[in-house]
């Protein structure tokens, strides 16, 4: 039987989750390559590399000729400033998460965005994404001094929203996700769209696979007093 989840609130992970921003990423990537003298990357190789940051997407982008210290620190900031320019280019929101969020706002369920990405990215993702007003937390990657896996980041969010997280599910698409759910105590279901960094989603321990975000609805309710 089909897991069902009573919950003060859910948190959400971003890219791969609710927004498809691969191909934002893939521009800034590539920009970034072509400055550097570098070959582009295809957008499969790209999608593989995101989930651990932009530092991290960077040095995987880099890996045939490593960079390292300040070369390395200077190539971060050339993808960065490429990526403000395409940060919300061609992303958008999933099919059926704006009308998945709007549901769960209406049956008083809070909501939490935790994602890896920085502040100056997110903020402006969420808004032409169109789905920034349905969120009463935001942890960014550079709120704490610690990324997921690491459960800092959603017991943070947790305390933001006044809840805890024993009554709290995660929604992810990756390891990562997963990882970090578990770590601070809550259940978690990942989206088989995302992004794995490779890893087959199907093999990620976890509570459960949603196809869509409709079948999110299906699994959650909230919690009774």
């Amino acid at each position: 039987m089909t897991r069902q989840f009573a919950v003060d609130a859910l948190l959400f992970d971003l890219d791969g989750t609710l927004v498809d921003s691969i191909g934002d990423l893939a521009l800034a990537a590539n920009a970034m390559l072509a400055e550097l003298g570098r070959p582009a990357r295809s957008l499969e190789a790209i999608r593989c590399f995101v989930g651990k940051g932009i530092p991290k997407l960077v040095e995987r982008c880099l890996a045939d000729a490593p960079l390292t210290g300040a070369a390395f620190d200077a190539a971060v900031e050339v993808f960065k400033r490429h990526y403000a320019q395409t940060n919300g280019q061609v992303s958008q929101a999933y099919p059926g998460v704006v009308d998945m969020l709007t549901t769960l706002r209406a049956q008083g369920i809070s909501m939490a965005c935790v994602t890896n990405k920085a502040t100056a990215f997110t903020e402006p993702l969420l808004q032409l994404a169109g789905i920034a007003s349905f969120f009463d937390a935001v942890v960014c990657g550079d709120t704490l001094d610690v990324k997921k896996p690491h459960p800092g980041m959603l017991l943070h969010a947790c305390e933001q929203l006044g809840v805890d997280i024993a009554h709290v599910l995660m929604i992810g698409d990756s390891a990562n996700d997963a990882e970090s759910a578990r770590a601070a105590g809550c259940p978690v279901l990942l989206m088989t769209w995302g992004y794995t960094e490779g890893v087959p989603v199907d093999t990620i321990e976890c509570d459960g696979l949603l196809s869509s975000a409709n079948a999110l609805l299906q699994r959650v309710a909230p919690r009774a007093p």
